[in-house]
């Protein structure tokens, strides 16, 4: 079921709090000792970083798959490192990455540090908004099996998972699996709260995971027989064939789905209904366009519906999509405005052609 660990961080007690949270995840996620401690590592300065410079904010840990397309196996553990905070922003993010950088009286070290230990790093911040900083950890051995590999595809996905009110478990699941040419995106939120709802929107990941293969509204007609023994969950499925440029959607309940199409953003539908209890007769596929500029945002309904993309989502695509996901969480929500459900936002973005797979 989807563990996260979420601490909030408004004094310096929280800091410890921080580093127990990131060696429990790693410990769960069966990280080496060595990739223990980055995590703690990581954690740290993060949560050092929130004080510092942000007045506080919020650590989030969470296991999650890899990107689609730089490795071959999404059942593989990450342990995704979060801080995401409402602070003064950073004015010059390039710069705070290099050593000895500080607005502080500190060494400046703490944001360079992260980078060069995680496996994965990425950063947005807008001024008078926030910043958000991810580092993901991956286990050590090494990630090559000696077969053969599919070429890497053009695109990545990431997330961000938040239960309600500081709970263990979260209701709402997501999963990116590939196969072929094809990628398929799937977000699920269980209904209601608690193990029960993450005991329902992980059944759907599971089973999207063994049929990856299959069409959107396919997919969820074999959902609704693999959720019949849980509370049920709305679900949202995405499907991009890379080779033609496709994307195939359906969806049921309320979880909310955009596309970014150029300058704009388009909504895709959703059918009333419970995947696992109320599947409608018919489920429409919609079929889109996909391009270099194209982004897809999947939701939980812990997101307003009128929720902003706001500037990390119009940015270009070197960002992270788990970046993009976090910042759109963040601009929904403030302290006066408490998400009040647990909230999952799942990004699907082009891989930037001009970093290495």
């Amino acid at each position: 079921m989807p563990r996260v660990w979420e601490v909030p961080v408004h004094d310096s007690t929280r800091v410890r709090e921080v580093r127990m949270a990131a060696g429990a995840a790693a410990r769960h996620a069966g990280l080496a000792e060595d990739r223990l401690a980055a995590a703690e590592l990581v954690a740290t300065e993060l949560a050092t970083n929130l004080l510092k410079h942000a007045g506080g904010g919020q650590i989030l840990l969470d296991l999650v798959g890899p990107p689609v397309p730089a490795y071959g196996d999404e059942r593989t553990p990450l342990l995704q490192i979060m801080a995401v905070d409402h602070g003064p922003g950073i004015p010059d993010p390039v710069a705070a990455l290099r050593d000895g950088y500080s607005t502080t009286a500190s060494l400046g070290a703490g944001l360079g540090t992260c980078r060069r230990t995680a496996d994965d790093f990425g950063l947005h911040s807008t001024p008078g908004q926030g910043t958000v900083v991810m580092a993901r950890i991956a286990p050590r051995p090494n990630r090559d099996s000696g077969g053969p590999h599919p070429a890497p595809l053009p695109v990545r996905a990431g997330g961000v998972n938040i239960p309600f009110a500081g709970a263990e478990f979260s209701g709402d699941a997501w999963a990116c699996v590939r196969t072929g040419d094809r990628v398929t995106l799937m977000l699920a939120d269980g209904l209601g709260h608690g193990p029960q709802a993450a005991r329902a929107s992980s059944a759907a990941v599971e089973e999207a995971r063994r049929a990856p293969h299959l069409p959107p509204a396919d997919l969820l007609r074999r959902l609704n027989g693999a959720l019949r023994d849980t509370r049920g969950a709305a679900v949202a499925v995405a499907q991009l064939d890379v080779a033609t440029g496709r994307l195939s959607f359906a969806g049921v309940g309320n979880a909310g789905a955009r596309l970014r199409r150029g300058d704009g953003w388009h909504g895709l539908v959703s059918r009333p209904g419970i995947v696992g209890a109320h599947l409608p007769a018919r489920l429409p596929q919609h079929q889109e366009t996909w391009t270099d500029h194209s982004l897809l945002v999947l939701h939980s309904d812990g997101l307003p519906s009128r929720w902003s993309p706001g500037p990390a989502a119009q940015a270009p695509s070197s960002l992270d999509p788990a970046v993009i996901a976090a910042s759109i969480v963040r601009d929904a929500s403030s302290a006066a405005r408490p998400v009040r459900d647990d909230t999952a936002v799942v990004v699907l973005s082009p891989f930037p052609p001009d970093r290495p797979s």
